[in-house]
């Protein structure tokens, strides 16, 4: 059982583990980049405050919830009102750009790099910065596809294509009726491709990114890998944190390293080879710029 210790931000301290970061990246052989919300955060994809409020004020208005995630869950009256909602939410978090290029930035520190990419978001914005597609596994999900609500089969739809058309023909808080998605195999209503229960669709995608994911691991077990932990809350560690801290544990050559802000933490049993920094992301990868 790991023992967790956090690391208090100081100016020296900040300077020095930003340099050993920094020679950390370019000395490995492979780098791992586990990304959670708080990368995607930091690249200006907030979900409340004034982005909420520029997007979502009729909604908020009548229903008195402030962020976006209340809203997602909210038991809307109609599908018509449901898919409006969810229209511009996926459409403002999938198919706009972020406000600030902190995933443009990653990859050119990583492109040169033999890297591969494990993330809990589910915005695309890896895919849409450049990252390789063969390279990346979204574990959760993607805003970008539907799947059967019941679900009756192993597949997901793309939905750029119905949702602009959402977001073009929306009144009042609805979308038309004849716009609201159905499954072409058995004529059921779609729903996001999102994890949230045991009706998540995996699907055949989502399977090779698993393989290559696993191939990557197991072909680079023992050589000096850099486990690059960005934005990773403690609601789902089981995905990316605790497997990053046990492959470390598991060779000695291995570096961990977190950057999240108020949440840089590592078990004492690897502190040795931990960089944890608690800091903005976006001001370190900026740092690790001029460093490279």
């Amino acid at each position: 059982m790991f023992s967790k210790i956090s690391y208090a931000k100081t100016t020296d301290n900040l300077n020095a583990q930003i340099k050993k970061l920094a020679n950390a990246i370019k000395t490995a052989d492979a780098i791992v980049i586990g990304a959670g919300a708080g990368l995607s955060a930091s690249a200006g994809f907030t979900y409340s405050g004034e982005r909420f409020r520029k997007y979502f004020a009729d909604f908020g208005d009548k229903y008195g919830f402030h962020n976006m995630y209340s809203g997602g869950f909210y038991p809307y009256e109609t599908p018509e009102e449901h898919w409006a909602y969810w229209s511009r939410y996926i459409y403002i978090n999938r198919y706009m750009d972020a406000p600030e290029p902190v995933y443009q930035e990653l990859l050119d520190i990583v492109k040169d790099k033999d890297y591969f990419v494990i993330t809990s978001n589910v915005d695309h914005c890896f895919q849409k910065a450049g990252f390789d597609k063969k390279k990346l596994f979204y574990t959760q999900g993607d805003y970008g596809l539907l799947q059967c609500s019941v679900p009756c089969c192993n597949k997901t739809f793309d939905n750029e294509d119905i949702i602009r058309q959402m977001m073009e023909q929306q009144k009042d808080m609805h979308i038309p009726s004849a716009l609201l998605p159905v499954c072409p195999h058995c004529g059921k209503p779609l729903t996001t491709n999102l994890r949230a229960d045991d009706k998540f669709v995996q699907d055949d995608g989502w399977y090779m990114a698993a393989e290559r994911y696993n191939n990557f691991l197991h072909t680079r077990e023992n050589t000096r890998i850099l486990y690059l932990e960005l934005g990773v809350g403690s609601n789902t560690p089981v995905i990316i944190k605790y497997p990053f801290w046990n492959m470390t544990s598991r060779n000695k050559n291995a570096t961990y390293a977190c950057i999240n802000y108020g949440e840089a933490i590592c078990p004492k049993e690897i502190n040795h080879q931990s960089i944890c920094i608690n800091s903005d992301i976006r001001e370190i990868i900026k740092a690790l710029e001029q460093a490279k």
